[in-house]
């Protein structure tokens, strides 16, 4: 019996590596309409807020809003946004514990969670508000 435990969560890693990211359509279906707040160990790292035809606003933690748009490339969700035309590709995945992102190519493994989901558009401040 101990046997089979040890087994089991040796493989374990090798499940996560075996399970699907999800696709463009279920990126789509899923954040259309919603505004994500992400958190990298615990600590927020940035909110996102995912428009129609495949626009977004982004936001790092504490900065100013950038706009911007997605598209599927093989199992990656690319973006680019207005103030950088290089390509930030992530593979998205839904679990148990809810919505997660791997950034490609990042040798540390950034992995991003999902902390904070809502309906309300993402409030944006810049150098041209206020006063």
């Amino acid at each position: 019996m101990l046997r089979l435990l040890v087994l089991a969560l040796i493989s374990l890693p090798a499940l996560a590596l075996a399970e699907s990211p999800m696709t463009g359509a279920e990126f789509e279906a899923q954040l259309t309409g919603k505004t994500m707040t992400y958190a990298e160990a615990g600590q927020v790292y940035g909110i996102e807020q995912y428009l129609p035809g495949r626009q977004v606003v982004w936001a790092f933690s504490g900065e100013e809003c950038r706009k911007g748009t997605w598209y599927e490339q093989g199992p990656a969700i690319c973006f680019i946004y207005e103030d950088n035309p290089d390509p930030q590709c992530w593979l998205f995945f839904q679990r148990a514990d809810g919505l997660k992102a791997h950034f490609i190519g990042d040798p540390e493994g950034t992995e991003l969670s999902a902390v904070d989901e809502s309906t309300q558009p993402l409030s944006c401040a810049g150098p041209d508000l206020g006063v």
